[in-house]
């Protein structure tokens, strides 16, 4: 799967997604958009894949929205002035509203910024090179961030820092991204997918059960109170428990073996 501006490929259990507008910055445009939702439909519905990586192709994740696009076809959105029906219908059917069970690693180097920005904190883990930059500037074009931005990273970081972010639409380089905690690795650009690879391939060697019900339990308690999130955590543990997979791990212990995860 894949077209001109994006490309899908399978590394063992790991996807990888490569934004491939690079002449353009990997501009995100209506084609690139919907082959992106595509491609996470994909690895959501594959049972072989364990995560994804997502990442730009020409030194770049993303500088954001196509606003040539957008320009030419009168600079709104499509759905400004559309009924309340097609904005719904519209917002259940865009990858920040998505609901990914599978961990997302956004491997980002040169411009993350705007929607590509929002696209890189709906993954899970992110990891950047010192040539990335980061940023939120809708503000300065008379709009702003639509795609879940303002409030993944007001709940991601220091809510000061955050604010600063969205308010003046300034970029922090990758330095200030790593302090502040919007990503959490900083390596040499031309270490970024192997060790992107190697995360997800570590990820992907655990049981996939428990890996999806650990991201469910750690994103629902952001929303929950502590006792809420204990009782989730519970119940799905207990159901983890059930699974051959959770009989496979202290089997493989025993038998000083790799366990041989099936996700079943």
């Amino acid at each position: 799967m894949g077209s001109d501006t994006l490309l899908f490929e399978r590394e063992g259990h790991v996807a990888v997604i490569t934004l491939n507008r690079p002449a353009q910055r990997n501009a995100i445009n209506q084609e690139m958009r919907r082959t992106l939702m595509d491609c996470l439909q994909r690895v959501r519905e594959d049972g072989d894949v364990r995560a994804a990586i997502l990442t730009g192709a020409g030194g770049t994740f993303s500088a954001g929205a196509d606003l040539k696009e957008r320009a030419s076809g009168g600079g709104g959105r499509r759905h400004d002035n559309a009924p309340a029906s097609v904005i719904e219908a519209d917002l259940s059917a865009q990858w920040s509203t998505m609901k990914f069970e599978k961990p997302l690693i956004a491997a980002i180097d040169g411009y993350c910024l705007a929607g590509g920005m929002e696209l890189a904190l709906v993954c899970d883990i992110r990891i950047c090179t010192p040539e990335a930059q980061f940023g939120l500037p809708e503000i300065t074009r008379g709009f702003f961030p639509g795609g879940g931005g303002p409030q993944r990273l007001a709940r991601s970081i220091p809510q000061s820092i955050a604010m600063e972010l969205i308010l003046t639409g300034d970029r922090i380089d990758a330095e200030t991204a790593l302090r502040a905690g919007i990503v959490s690795r900083m390596v040499p650009a031309e270490d970024l997918m192997e060790t992107a690879m190697k995360i997800a391939t570590r990820i992907a060697g655990h049981a996939p059960l428990a890996v999806r019900a650990a991201k469910e339990v750690a994103l629902a308690a952001m929303d929950e109170t502590f006792e809420q999130s204990m009782r989730l955590g519970g119940a799905l543990r207990w159901i983890v428990g059930q699974t051959d997979d959770a009989k496979e791990g202290p089997r493989a212990f025993v038998e000083e073996r790799d366990p041989r995860y099936q996700g079943r």
